[in-house]
Protein backbone atom coordinates (compact mmCIF):
# COMPACT_ATOMS: atom_id res chain seq x y z
CA UNK A 1 0.00 0.00 0.00
CA UNK A 2 0.96 3.33 -1.06
CA UNK A 3 1.56 5.92 1.64
CA UNK A 4 -0.49 9.34 1.39
CA UNK A 5 1.79 12.18 0.39
CA UNK A 6 2.93 14.13 2.83
CA UNK A 7 0.84 17.72 2.94
CA UNK A 8 3.32 20.70 1.11
CA UNK A 9 4.57 23.68 3.21
CA UNK A 10 2.95 26.13 1.14
CA UNK A 11 -0.81 23.69 2.34
CA UNK A 12 -0.09 23.64 5.80
CA UNK A 13 0.60 27.56 6.17
CA UNK A 14 -2.10 28.47 3.80
CA UNK A 15 -4.50 26.36 6.21
CA UNK A 16 -2.80 27.58 9.82
CA UNK A 17 -2.64 31.35 8.31
CA UNK A 18 -7.06 30.91 8.29
CA UNK A 19 -7.61 30.09 12.10
CA UNK A 20 -5.12 33.00 13.06
CA UNK A 21 -7.32 35.84 10.77
CA UNK A 22 -10.20 34.74 11.72
CA UNK A 23 -9.55 35.59 15.00
CA UNK A 24 -7.64 38.85 14.59
CA UNK A 25 -10.87 39.99 13.41
CA UNK A 26 -12.93 38.78 15.85
CA UNK A 27 -10.83 40.49 18.66
CA UNK A 28 -10.59 43.81 16.19
CA UNK A 29 -14.48 43.59 16.35
CA UNK A 30 -14.33 43.25 19.90
CA UNK A 31 -11.82 46.26 20.19
CA UNK A 32 -14.46 48.46 18.19
CA UNK A 33 -17.49 47.25 20.09
CA UNK A 34 -15.96 48.23 23.36
CA UNK A 35 -14.77 51.58 21.92
CA UNK A 36 -17.84 52.43 20.52
CA UNK A 37 -19.66 51.30 24.19
CA UNK A 38 -17.20 53.38 25.80
CA UNK A 39 -17.75 56.57 23.84
CA UNK A 40 -21.54 55.96 23.96
CA UNK A 41 -21.30 56.16 27.70
CA UNK A 42 -18.24 58.82 28.03
CA UNK A 43 -21.04 61.10 25.44
CA UNK A 44 -23.93 60.23 27.64
CA UNK A 45 -22.10 61.77 30.12
CA UNK A 46 -20.80 64.92 28.76
CA UNK A 47 -20.29 68.15 31.05
CA UNK A 48 -22.37 66.22 33.56
CA UNK A 49 -21.41 65.84 37.43
CA UNK A 50 -23.33 63.03 39.84
CA UNK A 51 -25.78 64.17 42.23
CA UNK A 52 -24.76 65.05 45.73
CA UNK A 53 -24.74 61.63 48.39
CA UNK A 54 -28.23 62.27 49.97
CA UNK A 55 -29.39 64.63 47.72
CA UNK A 56 -33.22 65.85 48.31
CA UNK A 57 -35.70 68.44 48.19
CA UNK A 58 -35.47 71.87 50.56
CA UNK A 59 -37.38 71.52 53.74
CA UNK A 60 -38.01 75.53 53.62
CA UNK A 61 -41.15 76.59 51.28
CA UNK A 62 -40.34 78.24 48.14
CA UNK A 63 -40.07 82.39 48.43
CA UNK A 64 -42.95 83.33 46.64
CA UNK A 65 -41.22 85.88 44.10
CA UNK A 66 -39.57 82.80 43.33
CA UNK A 67 -43.01 80.28 42.62
CA UNK A 68 -44.40 83.71 40.49
CA UNK A 69 -41.13 83.84 38.49
CA UNK A 70 -41.58 80.03 37.68
CA UNK A 71 -44.94 80.22 37.04
CA UNK A 72 -44.35 82.44 33.92
CA UNK A 73 -41.58 80.77 33.06
CA UNK A 74 -43.42 77.26 32.70
CA UNK A 75 -46.17 79.38 30.64
CA UNK A 76 -42.98 80.16 28.58
CA UNK A 77 -42.01 76.72 28.26
CA UNK A 78 -45.87 75.46 27.70
CA UNK A 79 -45.12 72.84 30.36
CA UNK A 80 -48.60 72.10 30.80
CA UNK A 81 -49.66 71.32 27.85
CA UNK A 82 -47.61 68.17 27.76
CA UNK A 83 -48.09 67.15 31.37
CA UNK A 84 -51.32 67.66 31.85
CA UNK A 85 -54.09 64.37 30.55
CA UNK A 86 -57.40 65.94 29.21
CA UNK A 87 -59.81 66.21 32.06
CA UNK A 88 -57.05 65.60 34.70
CA UNK A 89 -55.27 67.81 37.21
CA UNK A 90 -52.77 70.14 35.63
CA UNK A 91 -49.01 68.72 36.16
CA UNK A 92 -49.92 65.61 36.96
CA UNK A 93 -48.78 64.17 33.51
CA UNK A 94 -50.18 60.93 31.87
CA UNK A 95 -51.16 62.16 28.77
CA UNK A 96 -49.83 60.35 26.16
CA UNK A 97 -47.37 61.99 23.45
CA UNK A 98 -47.12 59.73 20.00
CA UNK A 99 -44.19 60.01 18.17
CA UNK A 100 -43.16 57.71 14.92
CA UNK A 101 -41.77 55.38 17.14
CA UNK A 102 -44.59 54.50 19.76
CA UNK A 103 -46.11 56.33 22.53
CA UNK A 104 -44.44 58.38 25.43
CA UNK A 105 -46.61 59.20 28.71
CA UNK A 106 -45.68 62.57 30.53
CA UNK A 107 -45.05 62.44 33.91
CA UNK A 108 -46.40 63.77 37.11
CA UNK A 109 -44.68 67.23 37.51
CA UNK A 110 -46.47 67.70 41.03
CA UNK A 111 -44.72 67.47 44.74
CA UNK A 112 -46.10 64.05 44.95
CA UNK A 113 -43.21 62.12 47.52
CA UNK A 114 -44.52 58.85 45.51
CA UNK A 115 -45.37 59.66 42.15
CA UNK A 116 -44.54 63.07 41.25
CA UNK A 117 -41.26 65.35 41.92
CA UNK A 118 -41.69 65.48 45.93
CA UNK A 119 -38.48 63.63 46.56
CA UNK A 120 -36.81 65.83 44.10
CA UNK A 121 -34.10 68.42 44.32
CA UNK A 122 -33.27 71.30 42.81
CA UNK A 123 -30.18 69.79 41.15
CA UNK A 124 -32.11 66.66 39.90
CA UNK A 125 -34.68 68.84 38.01
CA UNK A 126 -32.01 70.59 36.85
CA UNK A 127 -30.24 68.23 35.37
CA UNK A 128 -33.34 66.52 33.48
CA UNK A 129 -33.58 70.06 31.50
CA UNK A 130 -30.29 70.67 30.95
CA UNK A 131 -28.81 66.57 30.60
CA UNK A 132 -32.07 64.76 29.84
CA UNK A 133 -31.77 62.59 33.27
CA UNK A 134 -34.26 61.32 35.31
CA UNK A 135 -33.26 61.46 39.48
CA UNK A 136 -32.93 57.69 39.39
CA UNK A 137 -30.37 58.10 36.54
CA UNK A 138 -32.24 56.51 33.99
CA UNK A 139 -31.75 58.56 30.15
CA UNK A 140 -35.05 60.67 29.50
CA UNK A 141 -36.89 60.25 25.71
CA UNK A 142 -36.18 63.61 23.65
CA UNK A 143 -40.31 63.84 23.35
CA UNK A 144 -39.53 66.25 26.51
CA UNK A 145 -37.63 68.70 24.79
CA UNK A 146 -34.26 68.73 26.36
CA UNK A 147 -32.60 69.17 23.41
CA UNK A 148 -33.63 72.48 23.66
CA UNK A 149 -34.32 72.96 27.78
CA UNK A 150 -30.85 72.93 27.78
CA UNK A 151 -30.07 76.10 27.11
CA UNK A 152 -32.16 76.99 30.12
CA UNK A 153 -30.10 78.57 32.69
CA UNK A 154 -29.86 77.31 36.39
CA UNK A 155 -31.58 80.27 37.98
CA UNK A 156 -34.35 80.02 35.67
CA UNK A 157 -34.58 75.52 35.99
CA UNK A 158 -34.64 76.60 39.89
CA UNK A 159 -37.49 79.02 39.58
CA UNK A 160 -39.54 76.59 37.73
CA UNK A 161 -38.83 73.98 40.27
CA UNK A 162 -40.07 76.51 42.87
CA UNK A 163 -43.50 76.90 41.46
CA UNK A 164 -43.98 73.30 40.77
CA UNK A 165 -43.42 72.35 44.24
CA UNK A 166 -45.80 75.20 45.65
CA UNK A 167 -48.54 72.98 43.31
CA UNK A 168 -51.10 71.12 45.48
CA UNK A 169 -49.63 67.43 45.36
CA UNK A 170 -51.40 64.44 43.37
CA UNK A 171 -51.34 60.91 43.34
CA UNK A 172 -50.97 59.46 39.63
CA UNK A 173 -48.60 56.89 38.94
CA UNK A 174 -46.22 57.19 35.99
CA UNK A 175 -47.70 55.65 32.81
CA UNK A 176 -45.28 52.94 31.01
CA UNK A 177 -43.96 54.12 27.18
CA UNK A 178 -45.43 51.85 24.99
CA UNK A 179 -42.70 52.05 22.31
CA UNK A 180 -41.78 49.62 19.61
CA UNK A 181 -38.01 47.42 19.76
CA UNK A 182 -35.50 48.57 20.25
CA UNK A 183 -37.06 52.35 20.78
CA UNK A 184 -37.92 51.51 24.43
CA UNK A 185 -34.66 50.65 25.65
CA UNK A 186 -32.03 52.65 27.44
CA UNK A 187 -29.46 51.43 25.13
CA UNK A 188 -30.78 52.86 22.07
CA UNK A 189 -31.55 55.99 23.10
CA UNK A 190 -27.86 56.03 24.77
CA UNK A 191 -26.70 55.59 21.53
CA UNK A 192 -28.92 57.90 20.47
CA UNK A 193 -28.06 60.59 22.42
CA UNK A 194 -24.54 60.05 21.97
CA UNK A 195 -25.15 60.58 17.89
CA UNK A 196 -27.49 64.01 18.80
CA UNK A 197 -27.15 65.21 21.53
CA UNK A 198 -24.61 67.31 23.76
CA UNK A 199 -25.88 69.71 26.77
CA UNK A 200 -25.04 73.42 26.61
CA UNK A 201 -26.03 76.76 27.48
CA UNK A 202 -26.37 80.34 24.71
CA UNK A 203 -23.68 82.36 25.68
CA UNK A 204 -25.21 85.94 24.52
CA UNK A 205 -23.49 86.86 21.65
CA UNK A 206 -21.97 90.04 22.51
CA UNK A 207 -22.04 91.83 18.79
CA UNK A 208 -26.03 91.46 19.02
CA UNK A 209 -28.39 93.78 21.65
CA UNK A 210 -29.63 92.65 24.97
CA UNK A 211 -33.13 92.44 22.91
CA UNK A 212 -32.13 90.44 20.60
CA UNK A 213 -30.28 87.78 22.74
CA UNK A 214 -33.18 87.39 25.16
CA UNK A 215 -35.19 86.36 22.21
CA UNK A 216 -32.63 83.90 21.17
CA UNK A 217 -32.68 82.23 24.34
CA UNK A 218 -37.07 82.45 24.38
CA UNK A 219 -37.05 80.44 20.78
CA UNK A 220 -34.63 78.25 21.56
CA UNK A 221 -34.55 77.12 24.78
CA UNK A 222 -37.93 77.37 27.22
CA UNK A 223 -39.75 78.27 23.92
CA UNK A 224 -38.35 75.24 22.33
CA UNK A 225 -39.65 76.38 18.69
CA UNK A 226 -37.68 73.82 16.81
CA UNK A 227 -39.14 70.67 18.16
CA UNK A 228 -41.82 72.12 15.16
CA UNK A 229 -40.26 74.44 13.19
CA UNK A 230 -37.07 72.55 12.57
CA UNK A 231 -36.57 69.21 9.80
CA UNK A 232 -36.20 66.28 11.53
CA UNK A 233 -34.14 62.95 10.37
CA UNK A 234 -35.14 59.33 10.14
CA UNK A 235 -34.06 58.96 13.29
CA UNK A 236 -36.58 61.70 14.94
CA UNK A 237 -33.52 64.02 15.88
CA UNK A 238 -33.95 67.64 14.83
CA UNK A 239 -30.93 69.21 12.12
CA UNK A 240 -30.30 72.73 11.98
CA UNK A 241 -32.39 73.63 15.05
CA UNK A 242 -31.05 77.55 15.21
CA UNK A 243 -32.30 77.83 11.54
CA UNK A 244 -35.84 76.63 11.81
CA UNK A 245 -36.52 75.89 8.22
CA UNK A 246 -39.45 73.99 8.85
CA UNK A 247 -40.66 70.33 9.04
CA UNK A 248 -43.04 68.25 9.06
CA UNK A 249 -44.50 67.55 12.16
CA UNK A 250 -44.75 63.75 13.46
CA UNK A 251 -47.80 62.20 13.86
CA UNK A 252 -50.10 65.20 13.88
CA UNK A 253 -48.58 65.36 10.08
CA UNK A 254 -48.98 69.13 10.37
CA UNK A 255 -46.16 70.81 8.02
CA UNK A 256 -44.52 73.75 10.64
CA UNK A 257 -43.31 76.72 7.82
CA UNK A 258 -39.91 77.95 7.80
CA UNK A 259 -39.35 81.39 10.27
CA UNK A 260 -36.63 82.27 8.17
CA UNK A 261 -38.12 82.46 4.78
CA UNK A 262 -40.62 85.27 3.80
CA UNK A 263 -42.89 83.27 1.80
CA UNK A 264 -43.39 80.80 4.35
CA UNK A 265 -43.88 82.20 7.71
CA UNK A 266 -40.71 84.71 8.05
CA UNK A 267 -41.35 88.36 9.51
CA UNK A 268 -38.65 90.09 8.00
CA UNK A 269 -40.96 92.40 6.64
CA UNK A 270 -43.05 92.52 9.41
CA UNK A 271 -43.53 95.57 12.03
CA UNK A 272 -42.92 94.40 15.21
CA UNK A 273 -46.08 95.18 16.44
CA UNK A 274 -47.82 93.05 14.12
CA UNK A 275 -45.51 89.82 15.16
CA UNK A 276 -46.48 90.85 18.54
CA UNK A 277 -50.12 90.87 17.67
CA UNK A 278 -49.62 87.43 16.36
CA UNK A 279 -48.02 86.00 19.64
CA UNK A 280 -50.17 87.67 21.71
CA UNK A 281 -53.41 87.07 20.42
CA UNK A 282 -53.45 84.93 17.56
CA UNK A 283 -54.30 87.40 14.94
CA UNK A 284 -52.19 90.28 13.05
CA UNK A 285 -52.63 91.93 9.70
CA UNK A 286 -50.99 89.56 7.81
CA UNK A 287 -51.76 86.25 9.44
CA UNK A 288 -53.87 83.87 11.99
CA UNK A 289 -53.37 80.98 13.49
CA UNK A 290 -54.70 78.12 13.56
CA UNK A 291 -53.69 74.34 13.99
CA UNK A 292 -51.03 73.38 16.74
CA UNK A 293 -49.94 76.48 16.98
CA UNK A 294 -53.26 77.67 18.35
CA UNK A 295 -52.67 75.76 21.16
CA UNK A 296 -48.84 77.56 21.66
CA UNK A 297 -50.68 80.43 21.53
CA UNK A 298 -53.42 79.70 23.91
CA UNK A 299 -51.40 78.00 26.56
CA UNK A 300 -48.28 79.89 26.24
CA UNK A 301 -47.33 82.86 24.37
CA UNK A 302 -50.37 85.21 24.65
CA UNK A 303 -49.24 85.48 28.55
CA UNK A 304 -45.63 86.80 28.04
CA UNK A 305 -44.83 90.48 28.81
CA UNK A 306 -44.32 92.91 25.89
CA UNK A 307 -40.80 92.84 26.23
CA UNK A 308 -40.27 89.26 26.33
CA UNK A 309 -42.58 89.18 23.01
CA UNK A 310 -40.75 92.10 21.57
CA UNK A 311 -37.36 90.17 22.28
CA UNK A 312 -39.03 86.93 20.44
CA UNK A 313 -39.91 89.45 17.77
CA UNK A 314 -36.31 90.99 17.51
CA UNK A 315 -34.87 87.66 16.96
CA UNK A 316 -37.51 86.48 14.58
CA UNK A 317 -36.70 89.29 12.41
CA UNK A 318 -33.39 89.00 11.95
CA UNK A 319 -33.23 85.25 11.34
CA UNK A 320 -31.10 84.73 8.06
CA UNK A 321 -32.05 83.02 4.85
CA UNK A 322 -34.80 85.69 3.64
CA UNK A 323 -35.59 84.56 0.47
CA UNK A 324 -38.07 86.95 -1.81
CA UNK A 325 -40.83 85.03 -3.09
CA UNK A 326 -40.16 85.85 -6.95
CA UNK A 327 -37.17 83.64 -6.92
CA UNK A 328 -39.57 80.32 -6.66
CA UNK A 329 -40.44 78.79 -9.52
CA UNK A 330 -43.76 78.98 -10.98
CA UNK A 331 -45.28 75.36 -10.81
CA UNK A 332 -47.61 74.31 -14.04
CA UNK A 333 -51.13 75.31 -14.24
CA UNK A 334 -53.46 72.42 -12.54
CA UNK A 335 -56.28 70.68 -14.34
CA UNK A 336 -58.93 72.60 -16.17
CA UNK A 337 -61.44 70.10 -14.57
CA UNK A 338 -59.98 70.36 -10.88
CA UNK A 339 -59.97 73.70 -11.33
CA UNK A 340 -64.10 74.27 -12.79
CA UNK A 341 -65.03 71.30 -9.71
CA UNK A 342 -63.12 73.18 -7.21
CA UNK A 343 -64.89 76.46 -8.04
CA UNK A 344 -67.94 74.89 -7.59
CA UNK A 345 -67.25 73.48 -4.09
CA UNK A 346 -65.71 76.57 -3.17
CA UNK A 347 -69.16 78.35 -3.88
CA UNK A 348 -71.00 75.80 -2.37
CA UNK A 349 -69.15 76.31 1.15
CA UNK A 350 -66.63 78.82 1.46
CA UNK A 351 -67.73 81.73 -0.50
CA UNK A 352 -69.75 82.84 1.90
CA UNK A 353 -67.30 83.74 4.78
CA UNK A 354 -64.05 83.75 2.45
CA UNK A 355 -66.17 85.97 -0.15
CA UNK A 356 -66.21 84.80 -4.03
CA UNK A 357 -62.79 87.07 -4.43
CA UNK A 358 -61.01 85.08 -1.73
CA UNK A 359 -60.61 88.65 0.26
CA UNK A 360 -62.27 87.02 3.24
CA UNK A 361 -63.74 89.12 5.84
CA UNK A 362 -61.51 90.97 8.07
CA UNK A 363 -61.25 90.87 11.48
CA UNK A 364 -63.47 87.16 11.04
CA UNK A 365 -62.30 85.04 7.92
CA UNK A 366 -58.84 85.19 6.58
CA UNK A 367 -58.13 86.10 3.03
CA UNK A 368 -57.32 83.34 0.87
CA UNK A 369 -56.43 85.08 -1.79
CA UNK A 370 -51.98 85.77 -1.62
CA UNK A 371 -52.52 83.85 1.89
CA UNK A 372 -49.14 82.34 2.29
CA UNK A 373 -50.61 79.32 4.61
CA UNK A 374 -52.62 78.40 1.06
CA UNK A 375 -49.47 78.82 -0.99
CA UNK A 376 -46.93 76.72 1.00
CA UNK A 377 -45.49 74.19 -1.33
CA UNK A 378 -46.77 71.19 0.52
CA UNK A 379 -50.35 71.34 0.86
CA UNK A 380 -50.81 69.48 3.78
CA UNK A 381 -51.81 72.34 5.85
CA UNK A 382 -54.43 73.44 3.74
CA UNK A 383 -55.99 69.83 3.18
CA UNK A 384 -56.01 69.19 7.00
CA UNK A 385 -57.54 72.62 7.84
CA UNK A 386 -60.19 71.46 5.33
CA UNK A 387 -61.61 68.42 7.01
CA UNK A 388 -60.16 69.33 10.57
CA UNK A 389 -61.82 72.96 10.78
CA UNK A 390 -59.36 75.95 11.37
CA UNK A 391 -59.91 77.66 14.96
CA UNK A 392 -58.22 80.57 16.18
CA UNK A 393 -57.02 80.45 19.52
CA UNK A 394 -59.31 82.43 22.22
CA UNK A 395 -56.88 85.28 23.78
CA UNK A 396 -57.57 88.24 26.03
CA UNK A 397 -57.20 90.12 22.75
CA UNK A 398 -59.11 88.29 20.83
CA UNK A 399 -62.07 86.65 22.84
CA UNK A 400 -64.30 85.81 20.29
CA UNK A 401 -62.41 84.33 17.04
CA UNK A 402 -64.45 82.82 14.40
CA UNK A 403 -63.62 79.26 13.34
CA UNK A 404 -64.06 77.40 10.61
CA UNK A 405 -66.13 74.12 10.91
CA UNK A 406 -64.90 70.20 9.78
CA UNK A 407 -65.34 69.53 6.12
CA UNK A 408 -64.51 66.08 7.01
CA UNK A 409 -67.61 64.27 6.61
CA UNK A 410 -69.23 66.71 4.16
CA UNK A 411 -67.00 66.37 0.90
CA UNK A 412 -65.16 63.47 -0.53
CA UNK A 413 -61.38 62.95 -0.60
CA UNK A 414 -61.76 63.98 -4.40
CA UNK A 415 -63.49 66.98 -3.45
CA UNK A 416 -61.25 67.82 -0.82
CA UNK A 417 -57.99 68.10 -3.46
CA UNK A 418 -60.38 69.54 -5.73
CA UNK A 419 -61.22 72.78 -3.84
CA UNK A 420 -57.67 72.78 -2.22
CA UNK A 421 -56.31 72.92 -5.95
CA UNK A 422 -58.84 75.67 -6.31
CA UNK A 423 -57.52 77.75 -3.55
CA UNK A 424 -54.33 77.62 -4.84
CA UNK A 425 -54.91 78.80 -7.93
CA UNK A 426 -57.54 80.95 -7.88
CA UNK A 427 -57.45 85.35 -7.32
CA UNK A 428 -53.41 85.53 -9.02
CA UNK A 429 -52.53 82.69 -6.46
CA UNK A 430 -49.91 79.79 -7.88
CA UNK A 431 -48.76 76.99 -5.95
CA UNK A 432 -48.89 73.13 -6.82
CA UNK A 433 -52.37 70.74 -7.33
CA UNK A 434 -53.50 68.56 -4.99
CA UNK A 435 -54.20 64.51 -6.08
CA UNK A 436 -56.81 62.75 -3.89
CA UNK A 437 -53.31 60.78 -2.84
CA UNK A 438 -52.23 64.06 -0.98
CA UNK A 439 -54.95 64.04 1.20
CA UNK A 440 -54.55 60.31 1.71
CA UNK A 441 -51.13 61.21 2.29
CA UNK A 442 -52.51 64.52 5.08
CA UNK A 443 -54.97 62.33 6.92
CA UNK A 444 -52.05 59.66 7.99
CA UNK A 445 -51.45 59.69 11.56
CA UNK A 446 -47.57 58.54 12.11
CA UNK A 447 -46.81 61.08 9.75
CA UNK A 448 -43.99 58.56 8.55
Amino acid sequence: MNAAPAPTPTTTTARSRGPKRWALAALAVAVLLVACASAVAWLNRWGEAPLPEGDGPPSAPPAARSVARGEYLARAGNCMACHTEAGGAPFAGGRGIETPFGTVYSTNLTPDPDTGLGRWSAGAFWRALHHGRSRDGRLLYPAFPYPSYTHVTREDADAIYDYLRSLPPVRQPARPHALEFPYGTQTALAVWRAMFFRPGGLAPEADRPAEWNRGRYLVQGLGHCAACHAPRNALGATRDAAGLRGGLIPVQNWYAPALDTVHEAGVADWPVEEVVALLRDGVAPRGTVTGPMAEVVFRSTQYLDDADLRAIAAYLRALPGAEPQGRRPTPPEPPKAAMEQGAALYARHCAQCHGDDGRGRPGAFPPLAGNRAVLLDTPVNVVRTILQGGYPPVTAGHPRPYGMPPFTQVISDDEVAAVATYVRNAWGNRAPGVATMDVYRARERRGR
